[in-house]
């Protein structure tokens, strides 16, 4: 459940930057995606707007967030900024610059030595809101704001390369993340950077995965092989799970949301003997970990118990599902709270 935790993680994080509003709630627009520097890890989307109508996002929201982020909401307030109602929808990229790099060599991608640099994000949210009330807010408070080719970043906590800023494209759109990155996203407006657009094997996965649902996301080689770590930690103990994640080329993950949660995961990997194979180790770990938490939560253990697993081509294909009474359940036992 820690992989799944997650990465919900992060879509509730980004929700806590609201901003605005958007025009296909579910479906991104092209126009959005290619606000995006080219070269990122993980990009995805969140329809806060939906998630908040579910009667258990609001107690899971309050058991996920971290102090920090609980503080640049109560921060983005205080600068005219309303998290919880001018927000509907976000979309974000993460860029890992301390993973290993990847070049191609006769037997394909292979990593390299880390290119360093940390974790940096970068978003976009889509609404309606007042950019002068923050522009006044700020003078008012003498909070730092830089200028970067007209446009002024608002900061939090500070002004540096590695802080959170946020600034306004437009009256409908704004954009969040490090400071190195918006100014890359800047770049990418100026024509100084490429456009995610131009990145030849995420783009076509994003237009894939662009089809509806709460929240979905797209994961390079390096993401995929974290996100599979975390979801099905028990294939770690099997020896030749190694090589077959070290060749998994990228995952999309679905999120649908009614009355429960439903998540579809695929794993695209190196061919399709390696799905198949995969697939099994993946079916063992969960029958190991459905008898682990059988005995101290038993809710957990059906959601592995309910797991579908399946090899199809080259994908490895995971349906998970949990109904609203297990979502209350597993919230009441701390499954989901942020630890440090």
């Amino acid at each position: 459940m820690k992989g799944l935790r997650t990465f919900l993680v992060i879509a509730l994080l980004i929700g806590m930057l609201a901003v605005p509003r958007a025009s296909h709630a579910g479906k991104l627009g092209a126009n959005v995606v290619a606000l995006f520097p080219k070269d990122v890890g993980e990009f995805a989307y969140a329809d806060l707007k939906k998630a908040r109508q579910l009667k258990w996002f609001k107690p899971l929201e309050d058991q996920m967030l971290p102090g920090r982020l609980k503080e640049f909401e109560r921060f983005l307030s205080s600068a005219g900024v309303d998290p919880n109602s001018q927000v509907d929808e976000l979309a974000w990229a993460i860029v890992n610059e301390s993973a290993p790099a990847r070049k191609q060599g006769n037997g394909g991608d292979k990593d390299t030595e880390s290119t360093g640099g940390g974790e940096q994000l970068v978003g976009v949210a889509l609404g309606s809101f007042n950019p002068g009330a923050t522009a006044d807010a700020y003078a008012k408070q003498k909070l730092p704001v830089t200028k970067v080719h007209g446009y002024n970043l608002y900061a939090f906590g500070g002004a540096g390369a590695s802080d959170l800023s946020f600034f306004f494209i437009d009256s409908n759109t704004a954009a969040f993340g490090h400071r190195a990155m918006l100014e890359k996203l800047i770049g990418v407006r100026f024509g100084e950077e490429e456009s995610l657009l131009r990145n030849e094997k995420l783009f076509p996965l994003i237009n894939e995965a662009n089809s509806g649902g709460v929240v979905w996301a797209v994961l390079n080689p390096y993401y995929t092989r974290m996100a599979l770590s975390q979801l099905a930690p028990e294939i770690g103990q099997f020896p030749e799970a190694a090589k077959l994640t070290q060749r998994m080329k990228s995952l999309i993950i679905n999120f649908e949301a009614s009355s429960g949660v439903d998540g579809h995961f695929q794993a695209i990997c190196g061919s399709v003997e390696d799905a198949n194979t995969l697939s099994a180790l993946v079916q063992a770990g969960f029958l190991y970990r459905r008898y682990q938490e059988g005995q101290s939560n038993p809710d957990l253990a059906q959601l592995f118990d309910q797991a579908r697993v399946s090899a199809k081509g080259d994908r490895l294909d995971l349906k998970m599902s949990l109904s609203d009474d297990q979502m209350a359940s597993l919230i009441r036992k701390n499954t989901f709270a942020f630890k440090m």
